[in-house]
């Protein structure tokens, strides 16, 4: 599960990689390419647009690592354990997030404590 989820990941990170590079290209209604917007609005949303897909690959990336991690986890034995706590990792948990490092129970006591923080 952990190396299928790796592959779809490195599948959208290429593809979003490919359409960063090939953004600054514009085809007009002639079929001319250009690189430059008609338009100031046009530059706008192009340069949204571009920095929303880099967005996304650096997350991709976080969960690549994640995802990296526990499979060196599995190769030390310490795969399902909390690395906080040591306490094992709910089996519903690990299945909705086979990459999980921490407990539920370790996170909502995490997040309580952030909210006395506040």
């Amino acid at each position: 599960m952990l190396l299928e989820k790796r592959r779809e990941l490195l599948g959208d990170v290429s593809t979003l990689h490919r359409e960063v590079l090939q953004g600054g290209t514009r085809q007009d209604a002639s079929g001319d390419l250009s690189s430059m917007p008609i338009h100031m609005a046009d530059l706008g949303s192009d340069n949204y647009e571009r920095e929303f897909t880099l967005g996304l690959i650096e997350s991709e990336r976080a969960v690549l690592k994640e995802i990296d991690e526990a499979l060196q986890r599995i190769e030390r034995k310490t795969y399902g354990v909390c690395i906080a706590t040591g306490k094992p990792i709910g089996k519903a948990r690990l299945k909705a997030k086979p990459w999980a490092k921490f407990s539920y129970e370790y996170m909502l006591a995490k997040e309580k404590g952030r909210q006395r923080a506040l």
